[in-house]
């Protein structure tokens, strides 16, 4: 008889808060097999600590200074040139996870979904395993996991003056057995922590929740306050970013006004920002683009269409996506105008099932308990016939006059049975209709990339 059973829920958060940490609660302390440990990095000096009396600044700050810088400069030679090869990834998932918005706003996060990708080809084999490495581009789950572990350390900061934390953790029924050497993968290639206590008590449930909501600074309550592991759950994974960055150059607050957006279905009055800087203007057949940079990590861009031209239009354009993933360097259409900027305020958040969209790219076999092969998990597994129920990825962008706010979560469920015309020298980009934009991160990354069809 075949033994039904949940097996792996996992979780990927993606935050822009500070205060995440790979410590635990004493509750999670007693459940822990494991903990991770973190890479140091050096903090960002604070001037004023480094003050005589007299208000001049100590020599030991500039000690301190090009300490912080130097240990930047070595995590930035991590974005190789070799990312490239995750650009089929980035266009595929995108196109198969915004397309078709329907007036909607979608918000994805493509970091986010690989690293949770990653982490399930860990703990598959066979087919299943090909087919989630055939997505993510790679060979081998030992090219998988030299990627993953660059994309991790590039993207790891925590000095005090940008936080970009990726944290894993893996959580597992104690009447099961599980292969130490696959956990000590994930310990080392995903940072995982491992906690083991009865599945579908209080105690463990409370304990990850708590997790979640220390990891995402109480920000997903209301999310997390719904999540629980059943009897019948084998094991969870759940992983997390941590991001949080302000502007390079803040809008000014006495300047943001009110104004329309002309909505696809409606007209919207919300608060606009202004910024006017000379700056590089961006465009192509059907979109014009600017950035806006982040301190010490990658840019928010904003790609407007075309008047006559939609978002959908936009995530289908070979030339659109080979935008977003190049280096802008090497862009042809540009020009260095004085821009007139106009970014709606807004605070966008959407939800989606996976299941159709990755089955779509070639991902099947992990959702058929006939076929789905997690045997590096687990011994003994003989009356098991293990499958992904569930895949939901979830995700909020919210911008200010100060910086972003980005929030996104997935969790997958396993269970048992022609170019325009160059600008003036003076241009306006002004964001009144439905657009387009991606936060990257290191290596420009695409941390998040989403459709604003309506920013309240």
């Amino acid at each position: 008889m075949k033994k039904i059973v949940a097996i792996i829920l996992l979780v990927s958060l993606v935050m822009s808060l500070t205060g995440c940490t790979n410590g635990g609660s004493q509750e999670q302390d007693a459940l822990a097999v494991s903990r991770a440990v973190y890479p140091e990095r050096v903090p960002f000096p604070d001037q004023a600590s480094y003050l005589k009396s007299n208000g001049e600044i100590k020599y030991s700050y500039y000690n301190a200074y090009e300490a912080w810088q130097k240990d930047n400069w070595e995590k930035e030679e991590l974005s190789v040139d070799d990312w490239d090869e995750l650009n089929p990834f980035f266009t595929d998932s995108i196109r198969q996870f915004l397309s078709d918005s329907q007036g909607q706003n979608k918000v994805y996060s493509p970091l986010n979904v690989y690293m949770a990708l990653g982490m399930l080809s860990e703990v598959t084999e066979g087919e299943s395993r090909s087919q989630v490495l055939a997505l993510l581009g790679e060979d081998s789950v030992e090219e998988l996991r030299t990627q993953a572990d660059s994309i991790w350390n590039a993207n790891y900061r925590n000095d005090g003056v940008t936080t970009s934390i990726l944290a894993s953790s893996l959580w597992l029924n104690e009447n099961i057995k599980f292969n130490k050497s696959t956990l000590d993968s994930l310990a080392k290639y995903y940072y995982a922590s491992s906690y083991q206590g009865t599945m579908g008590s209080e105690e463990l449930n409370h304990a990850f929740r708590s997790w979640l909501n220390e990891q995402t600074g109480g920000l997903l309550e209301g999310q997390t306050s719904n999540e629980s592991l059943g009897a019948d759950t084998i094991m969870a994974l759940a992983t997390t970013v941590n991001f949080h960055a302000k502007w390079k150059d803040e809008f000014r607050k006495g300047r943001t006004k009110e104004d329309v957006f002309h909505g696809i279905n409606e007209d919207i009055n919300c608060d606009f920002m202004y910024q006017d800087e000379e700056d590089i203007y961006y465009w192509g057949d059907k979109f014009s683009a600017v950035s806006k940079r982040l301190k010490n990590s990658g840019n928010m861009w904003f790609l407007l269409p075309d008047e006559g031209v939609s978002v959908d239009e936009l995530i289908e354009s070979e030339q659109v996506m080979e935008f977003l993933l190049s280096d802008k360097r090497e862009w042809e259409n540009t020009k260095y105008p004085i821009v007139h900027l106009a970014v709606p305020k807004f605070d966008v958040d959407s939800d989606m099932d996976l299941i159709p969209g990755l089955k779509a790219l070639g991902v099947t076999d992990v959702f058929d308990s006939t076929v789905a092969d997690f045997s590096p998990m687990m011994k003994n597994m003989d009356d098991i016939f293990p499958y992904v129920s569930k895949a939901k990825h979830a995700a909020r962008v919210k911008i200010d006059e100060e910086g972003c706010t980005a929030v996104a979560y997935t969790i997958i469920v396993e269970s048992g049975v022609g170019a325009a015309a160059p600008p003036d020298e003076e241009v306006d980009f002004i964001l009144d209709r439905p657009f387009l934009f991606v936060i990257t991160g290191e290596g420009e990354i695409p941390l998040f990339v989403g459709v604003v069809n309506r920013p309240v």
